[in-house]
């Protein structure tokens, strides 16, 4: 183990992991840290391995934050059958060809009343994230999931008590505490209608993670369900309203950026791939070592965990040229922000399509959309703006 790896605090990668990922990156691109508890793997090629090779790594992790939080195993720490069994059971809501059928009549709306509410303030100023991304980013995952019934203040109640033991890495008391306290809510709330749609299904995504692909009668248990569910929850809603956050931080930082977007309104697609892949709201992928993997000039022992960092690997020298600059011009190319291999995340399409809605809502109806004071980020497991003030 480096010296430098062996330095790294929790505190400093919350407060700008990317300058630790490019030394780690040069210096030991595969270093255990201690701080965290496990492994990090840095550099794009050697994140691609740990994410694909299935002979090396296993998405197994019981060790790990998620699973010791959400009762594991969840999609994003099962292998074979079993989540290729539970995968498909999204595909009838999330699959890119089926989004694209509903998306814009979905997310529009919400879009449509949040943004008549930032525009009746007598005071022209907001807070972007609690007040427009994050609501829109909730109820829009809500409704697919079957829980239009619930309140935007109760859907984020609920993603931001779940990160607290998703990220909990370094075992801290306190944040396990707020995350089984959540969990638990979302138990209450949820068993009572999970039990209904195991014999009465609807066309929810919940009822087709109990359902699809069954025989009749013989629904998934809720237990096997609900470890997902919650992954769902947090990342689904997470993701879409913080990357939306995060990438009007960007055009709002750079202006000539933005004048050219609101000039180029089909290349919103491209703004938002250029976003997800300078500030990725999704920082890392689970997986144990399954033999001793020597791999990026380290010897990673069988059992080990190891969190692929995806957020290093969008920022990797290599393939991207001057990794921490902001721009929605520079040339597509893939990146690793939605993972890679068998768990690369599902619900892409319906992230990056919101994200389009949302922001491209907002800047139409807002001209002279400007920064009130500048934008701090915080997290490395899932990193976002802590505010977004404006003013029009």
């Amino acid at each position: 183990m480096g010296a430098f790896a062996e330095s790294i605090t929790v505190e400093a990668l919350e407060a700008d992991p990317y300058p630790i990922y490019a030394r780690l990156r040069a210096e030991e691109p595969v270093a255990w840290v201690p701080a965290v508890n496990c492994w990090l793997v840095t550099r794009a090629a050697e994140v691609e391995v740990v994410c694909t090779k299935v002979d090396q790594f296993t998405a197994q992790a019981p060790q790990s934050p998620v699973d010791i939080s959400f009762g594991g195993p969840t999609l994003m720490t099962m292998d074979g059958p079993a989540h290729l069994d539970l995968r498909r059971a999204l595909d009838a809501r999330f699959r890119p060809r089926v989004v694209s059928t509903y998306i814009d009549g979905l997310v529009t709306p919400i879009a449509e009343e949040a943004l008549g509410r930032l525009l009746a303030k007598p005071g022209r100023r907001a807070e972007l994230m609690q007040e427009y991304f994050e609501p829109i980013s909730v109820l829009s995952l809500g409704k697919v999931l079957g829980l239009g019934h619930l309140s935007a203040a109760t859907l984020q109640d609920w993603f931001h008590g779940l990160a607290m033991g998703a990220t909990n890495f370094e075992q801290d008391a306190h944040k396990q505490a707020i995350s089984d306290a959540t969990a638990a809510d979302i138990d209450r709330e949820l068993r009572p209608m999970m039990a209904r749609l195991q014999v009465e299904p609807d066309d929810s995504t919940i009822a087709s993670m109990l359902t699809s692909g069954c025989p009749v009668g013989q629904p998934r248990s809720i237990d096997a369900v609900m470890p997902s569910l919650k992954v769902i929850l947090l990342g689904g809603m997470q993701e879409p309203g913080h990357a939306a956050g995060s990438c009007l931080a960007g055009l709002l930082a750079h202006p000539e950026q933005l004048a050219w977007l609101r000039e180029h309104p089909q290349r919103w697609d491209d703004a938002v791939h250029e976003a997800l892949r300078w500030m990725a709201p999704i920082g890392t992928q689970q997986a144990t070592a399954v033999v001793d993997v020597t791999i990026g000039g380290a010897l990673i022992p069988k059992g080990s965990l190891v969190s692929a960092v995806v957020s290093s690997a969008c920022h990797d020298e290599a393939l991207f040229e001057d990794p921490g600059r902001f721009d929605i011009t520079r040339p597509r190319q893939a990146n690793a922000a939605f993972g890679y291999g068998p768990h690369f995340c599902a619900g892409h399409q319906f992230a990056r399509d919101l994200e389009r809605i949302a922001l491209q809502s907002l800047v139409e109806a807002m001209p002279d959309l400007a920064l009130e004071e500048p934008v701090s980020f915080s997290g490395w497991e899932f990193r976002a703006p802590t505010a977004l003030h404006v003013r029009w």
